[in-house]
């Protein structure tokens, strides 16, 4: 990849037990100076309300949204996956879904990293933090092979290790980082640009 290549348009974090603690350090490190779209997939109960959307708010100056059914996806900005739906990433949108649950879960990691990489390859990083299941690993080895970044909380420092763990099994060329180490990296992560579109 050249110079001129070199960049990412879109950051997909997927967590589960212990979740809501790492996102708050992810997007509090975020820069205001953004320039791709990050992407937060927790599983949540299918009742949950709005709270993690206001919580992570509250940690940021960058717009925090709730994704909605063909919500345009725009840089600069961190979305959240809804509860009860999946979500899937098209060349600039998101389209929800309530196909049955994968790894009895709505919102699927799984689902949103593998529509993330085929729609947008080697511009996508994917990012597997604390969770007490396997589901995400399978997506991040789909990002890997479309030429994207793989990224993994180190499981000595998840709340819960199994969904660290289990991502690293599928992809033993992930990057493993302590918590605070990836966060810092994902912060300093190079934007796309306009040339890399191709689209």
């Amino acid at each position: 990849m050249t110079t001129a290549e070199a960049g990412y348009d879109l950051v997909l974090v997927g967590t589960s037990w212990g979740g809501l603690a790492v996102l708050r350090a992810l997007v509090t490190a975020l820069p205001l100076s953004l320039c791709m779209a990050v992407v937060l997939v927790q599983h949540r109960h299918r009742d949950s309300d709005h709270l993690l959307r206001t919580l992570l708010q509250e940690g940021t100056d960058l717009p925090v949204d709730e994704i909605e059914d063909k919500m345009a996806l725009e840089q600069g900005r961190i979305y959240v996956a809804p509860p009860n739906y999946h979500t899937l990433i098209e060349p600039g949108h998101f389209s929800l879904s309530t196909e049955a649950p994968v790894r009895h879960s709505r919102p699927s990691i799984d689902v949103t990293f593998h529509s993330a990489a085929d729609s947008y390859g080697a511009r996508t990083v994917g990012v597997v933090l604390t969770g007490a299941n396997d589901d995400g690993s399978d997506g991040l080895r789909r990002i890997v092979e479309r030429g994207g970044l793989a990224l993994v909380q180190d499981p000595a420092t998840a709340e819960s290790p199994a969904m660290p763990a289990a991502a690293i099994r599928a992809v033993p060329k992930a990057r493993v980082m302590p918590l605070l180490d990836l966060v810092n990296f994902v912060a300093s992560l190079p934007a796309g640009t306009p040339a890399r579109e191709g689209r």
